[in-house]
């Protein structure tokens, strides 16, 4: 199968403020690195300790409803914790040198329920790569029920989806571990397969790695506790849904958002924009920085100069964020942050702007 032409990114004067920020950035990294490392190591295998222990304390006392479904619950919350952490960062190979061992610990997210494999291709080369851009950010394609760009394709039923995405968005996780993820694999038409021929053990690790996940988190808990199948069915449903709500209050503030800009290249595969500029204008942080956003939530708010610099680790982000806010002050570069409220008040008035107003009733001559 021809794979398509990647769209590219104008060579614009901005460029050189951009390599002055990455050199200001990787001396910030590297004199502050002897101080981070502990933190970097020591959530590295906190996090994972916490959710295989929690795991654990469900096959020991889950046959107490409330420990069990308690349990559940910080297991999805673990599942979220442990992606801002380790997995995604491991995926950037930021936390060891060793890119190996930083890919023994992408694992961690095989076993709780989503394929790395895919994963890494969507984040990288679609997400990371295109962010915001129709038909090349995976993030932005996540279902034809939902019309996030200006430039996606319109049905009748999208007049609706500001009414009724709220209602859908708690199924996120359900669709992406086990649908998605199968989707991604077997259907040729899915944008991941644009770029890439999927190895053939990859197809064995998705079934073998998604029968841990529901063995470990519904079959053996069954029979090990020997509880019905209602009760353990209500539990996993808590967890998927918890872990929902976290996963979402990371992932939609940082680029659906009406303040955001929705590119397209041009008919030679031109973006309109520099890397830098594109990167700006379709991104924002999240205002607000304390221990529980560095040390728990992984500096998710900082996603401006995660896009900039993949390759550094999230320890180093609020740093590096205030050298940037200081260049786009003095360059009038368009630098954004807004509370995580605004973030999420701007992404329904994004569905609310996008809706289609066809008319499903209406005849056409």
């Amino acid at each position: 199968m021809q794979k398509e032409i990647k769209p590219s990114y104008r060579k614009e004067d901005d460029d050189q403020l951009f390599r002055l920020l990455r050199a200001e950035a990787n001396i910030l990294a590297a004199t502050r690195a002897p101080s981070k490392r502990f933190e970097i190591v020591f959530k590295t295998f906190l996090f994972p300790f916490l959710y295989f222990f929690t795991l654990g304390c469900v096959y020991a006392w889950g046959n107490n409803t409330w420990v069990l479904l308690g349990c559940y619950c910080m297991l999805g919350i673990l599942l979220v914790l442990n992606y801002l952490n380790i997995v995604h960062d491991a995926v950037h190979n930021t936390i060891f040198k060793s890119k190996k061992l930083n890919s023994t610990f992408v694992y961690i997210f095989d076993l709780a329920g989503a394929n790395s494999f895919i994963w890494r291709v969507r984040h990288i080369k679609f997400h990371h790569n295109y962010p915001n851009v129709e038909g090349w950010d995976t993030d932005i394609g996540q279902s034809k029920l939902v019309r996030v760009t200006p430039h996606g394709e319109v049905s009748g039923f999208h007049k609706y989806q500001h009414m009724y995405m709220p209602f859908l968005y708690p199924f996120f996780l359900f669709n992406w571990l086990l649908v998605r993820d199968f989707k991604d694999f077997f259907d040729k038409k899915r944008i991941v397969q644009r770029l890439i021929t999927i190895p053939a053990i990859e197809y064995i690790k998705l079934f073998v790695f998604k029968g841990i996940f529901i063995a470990s988190l519904i079959v053996l808990p069954k029979l090990i506790l020997a509880i019905s199948w209602g009760r353990i069915l209500l539990a996993f449903t808590i967890m998927i849904l918890t872990a929902t709500f976290f996963a979402l209050l990371v992932l939609l503030p940082p680029h659906a958002n009406i303040g955001s800009a929705f590119p397209l290249p041009d008919e030679n595969k031109k973006l309109p924009y520099s890397w830098f500029m594109h990167m700006l204008k379709t991104t924002n942080d999240v205002t607000g920085e304390n221990w529980f956003t560095r040390f728990v939530l992984g500096n998710y708010n900082y996603h401006i100069v995660h896009h900039l610099f993949p390759n550094i680790h999230h320890a180093y982000y609020p740093e590096i964020t205030r050298v940037l806010q200081k260049m786009a002050a003095e360059n009038n570069l368009p630098y954004r942050s807004y509370p995580i409220l605004t973030t999420l008040k701007n992404h329904y008035l994004l569905l609310k702007q996008n809706r289609s107003d066809f008319d499903v009733w209406e005849e056409s001559m």
